[in-house]
């Protein structure tokens, strides 16, 4: 597992000039503590962010996103063989999780179903997400999810949108 943690003064792409974008990957190895590992990170990348940084971070978005990778990684290792790459970034206030696997098949979420046991992830990422995308790559796919950093004190997220 390599864990690569930067953060870039000329930020391209329209992130606001002076403000880093700050990121963190890393290549799970595809063993059974890939999940646990992936949550680590998470959890240590955005504790890094507000304590280096001085971002603020809620305590629900660090649970979130620990939700979201778990959730991302688990599907990652239960249709995908081989390695997984975790990619976060924080831009602004909003962190950006990113997982790609070896399995060019899109995931798709499946009709809403209390009786069905199991197989909710990807609603549950979707439905915490403030924007989600499912993108093939040239190898592979890669999935998306982005999050507020901080709790909106006007509860105003109304939904998700396409990243």
């Amino acid at each position: 597992m390599a864990i690569v943690m930067e953060s870039d003064p000329a930020p391209a792409g329209g992130a606001a000039p002076g403000r880093p974008v700050l990121q963190a990957s890393a290549a799970l190895v595809g063993d059974g503590e890939d999940i646990a590992r992936a949550r680590h990170i998470a959890a240590g990348f955005l504790t890094r962010v507000q304590a280096e940084h001085g971002l603020p971070v809620s305590q629900r978005a660090l649970e979130l996103t620990q939700l979201v990778v778990s959730e991302l990684v688990t599907n990652a290792r239960k249709y995908a063989p081989g390695p997984v790459l975790l990619d976060l970034q924080v831009t602004g206030g909003v962190v950006e999780v990113a997982v790609w696997d070896s399995d060019p098949v899109l995931p798709i979420a499946r009709a809403t179903d209390a009786d069905r046991v199991g197989q909710h992830g990807l609603e549950i990422v979707m439905a915490v997400s403030q924007g989600f995308a499912a993108q093939r790559e040239p190898v592979g796919k890669r999935v998306t999810s982005r999050l507020a950093l901080a709790d909106d004190p006007g509860d105003a997220l109304h939904g998700r949108q396409p990243l």
